[in-house]
């Protein structure tokens, strides 16, 4: 009798240590959880990094176009962040380079010619970029028809890419 009891006592154990093991990991595992945990994870620092690198991106990419010009660089950039098809960070996004046939190219072109000696020389225009940067990346504010939109070039420039066309702004066509 004491027998069976000591193997039914061990059963519990095992059974309760497996339950709160199970519990464990599902908590580990909770996308909920994760969620809490990435939102946590933007500090005020890192926002204002963010800012700083979006502000630059529409500055350099859009300052000379019209507010709707500014949002739809910024949302690209965004955009891409987003996607999964490029970094998952804004800053990483807008300096991100590739390497094709031995040439070094940057996402967006700016960057590439001599970005670090760089400084904005219209105070206003890039104080316009700040602003539209805050629009787009604190207040969501987005243009419809650029929702899915992760590449644009100038309009004097034909790079022939076979890509959906989404839009035309200023100076500036879109493609998902």
């Amino acid at each position: 009798m004491k027998n069976f009891i000591k193997i039914l006592l061990v059963l519990i154990g095992l059974a309760t240590a497996g339950f709160i093991g199970y519990k464990a990991i599902m908590y580990k595992l909770d996308p909920d959880k994760q969620l809490v945990k990435s939102a946590n994870a933007i500090t005020a620092e890192v926002r204002n990094k963010q800012l700083d690198c979006l502000a630059k991106n529409i500055y350099y990419e859009a300052g000379g176009e019209p507010f709707e010009g500014k949002v739809a660089v910024a949302q690209v950039t965004i955009n891409r962040a987003e996607s999964g098809q490029f970094p998952n960070d804004i800053c990483k996004v807008v300096y991100q380079k590739n390497i094709v046939y031995e040439k070094v190219l940057c996402q967006f072109s700016w960057y590439c010619e001599n970005a670090s000696a760089m400084k904005p020389k219209n105070a206003a225009m890039f104080r316009e970029s700040e602003m539209v940067a805050r629009q787009v990346l604190l207040e969501n504010f987005r243009l419809p028809s650029l929702k899915h939109a992760l590449y644009f070039h100038a309009t004097h420039i034909n790079p022939k890419w076979n890509r959906e066309k989404v839009a035309q702004i200023g100076g500036h066509v879109f493609y998902k």
